[in-house]
């Protein structure tokens, strides 16, 4: 009989315990001096664009890669699986048709869409059945299109309406800048940007607040700017509607004037023959015909004097 300090004796193990152990080493990721890494390439992605997850740091001689959608190991979220030994490749149930990979654990996407967003998980398998797995994140960004200025009133009335204008359609990732007569926003209390700086207010409008405004939307992959934007403020409707009363006034006024003025010049016109004229030094001038000779004593004719001449 053995001692108790001998050697253990040899016991058989089941194959569902061997099995039970390769499941639990696809999830376990052993330590390694060199960690498996996911680098995306380029870092910031167009949509449209190709995009490469690059694999650093991968075992030598390994068996295989597998790429699935998550964050997690799951074959109903598998993409593709590439064999190194025959260079084959499976494909997924989440395969799109624009995945490739490569001998190296890198795979490429094709013609990227807003909905390639997301993580990715890479599992490689090595030769003792032991595996690695790294998550890489993708985030796709639209390339903006050029903004379009839009008023909630198309016609304000000076000094009455306020004035809301909208950079574009409302994007994510995305920030605004503004600009009127091609100068940045002045500091005054009749200007009001949203937190977003998407929507720019105009209080109380004046005919100085015509613009023309222009605005720019940026994200991380595009920029772009709108079409200059002038607003059509209605000044001069605006007074003629508050001054009325005061046109109708001075055209009032401006009748009772001529009327005046009319009947004066008539009176003149009457009465200019019955008035003396005055001449400069006070003393008063008389016409021809007040100037007649008057009546008065009879004149002595001389008898010398013949009396058809005297007549």
């Amino acid at each position: 009989m053995e001692s108790p300090s001998g050697p253990a004796s040899r016991r058989h193990v089941p194959w569902s315990r061997l099995l039970l152990a390769v499941s639990l080493l696809t999830f376990w990721t052993p330590p390694t001096t060199a960690q498996l890494t996911t680098e995306t390439v380029p870092p910031l992605t167009a949509e449209g664009s190709d995009v490469l997850l690059l694999a650093h740091n991968v075992s030598e001689n390994p068996l295989g890669y597998a790429w699935h959608r998550g964050e997690r190991v799951d074959n109903t979220q598998l993409i593709a699986l590439y064999r190194v030994d025959n260079n084959a490749t499976t494909n997924g149930s989440v395969y799109r048709g624009r995945e490739t990979l490569y001998p190296n654990g890198t795979r490429l996407i094709q013609s990227v869409t807003q909905k390639d967003t997301g993580s990715y998980t890479q599992l490689v398998t090595k030769k003792d059945l032991q595996t690695e797995r790294q998550t890489g994140h993708l985030h796709v960004y639209p390339v903006l299109p050029s903004p379009v200025i839009t008023s909630n009133n198309s016609s304000p009335r000076e000094h009455e309406d306020t004035v809301v204008l909208t950079c574009g359609a409302e994007t994510q990732n995305t920030s605004y800048m503004w600009w009127i007569n091609s100068q940045s926003l002045p500091k005054s209390m009749r200007l009001e940007l949203s937190k977003d700086k998407r929507t720019l207010t105009v209080v109380a409008v004046t005919r100085n607040d015509t613009g023309p405004y222009v605005c720019e939307a940026r994200n991380p992959v595009s920029v772009s700017r709108s079409d200059p934007f002038t607003l059509d403020v209605l000044w001069q409707e605006n007074s003629r509607a508050l001054g009325v009363g005061a046109i109708t006034g001075i055209v009032i006024g401006v009748l009772l004037v001529m009327i005046l003025l009319a009947g004066l010049g008539h009176f003149i016109f009457l009465h200019r023959g019955n008035w003396p004229a005055v001449s400069i030094s006070g003393e008063c001038l008389f016409s021809q015909a007040e100037q007649a000779p008057r009546a008065g004593p009879a004149l002595s004719v001389p008898a010398w004097l013949p009396q058809g001449l005297w007549l």
